[in-house]
């Protein structure tokens, strides 16, 4: 079996540190039995950034595919904490010999093949998030809370 740590979004552990004050905790064979083994080292890139919890929705700015920036829902530019928080999961990656993570997907910081549009009108699109973008540029291959059996075949492949 794969000893090797994988980095996991704190809201799928349970903790409260979603925008809205929630979490989205994962009820998941796989992912408990990595945290029996202690294998998860959960952070939540937001918070990291040093925004609160719970705080206004914020969603990517973009054009073109490139970010241009991140502003919440009215209108305060909070691309600053994002990055920051997207450092420390690197950080976090690199001081822990990290190959991989499970991010929260949709998520401004997590998400890994969609995002919100950028409209705060509720509506997706490809795209991913700040965090996850830095992470896979570093070669940290991202996962997101559907895909557990992928990131299991992943982890097993890390022996």
């Amino acid at each position: 079996m794969s000893k090797h740590p994988i980095l996991i979004s704190a809201c799928l552990l349970g903790e409260k540190v979603r925008y809205d004050g929630g979490s989205m905790e994962l009820e998941n064979a796989i992912t408990s039995n990595w945290q029996k083994d202690s294998l998860l080292i959960p952070l939540c890139p937001e918070v990291s950034g040093g925004l609160s919890t719970p705080r206004k929705p914020a969603e990517i700015i973009s054009d073109n595919d490139d970010l241009v920036k991140i502003v919440n829902i009215v209108g305060i530019d909070v691309t600053e904490e994002f990055n920051r928080g997207a450092q420390r999961a690197l950080e976090v990656c690199q001081q822990h010999n990290i190959k991989m993570a499970i991010l929260t997907e949709s998520s401004p910081s997590c998400g890994s093949s969609l995002i919100h549009n950028g409209k705060f009108d509720g509506q997706k699109m490809s795209g991913e998030g700040i965090t996850t973008r830095l992470l896979r540029q570093h070669n940290i291959k991202v996962f997101n809370q559907f895909q557990i059996e992928q990131a299991l075949e992943y982890h097993q492949s890390l022996i």
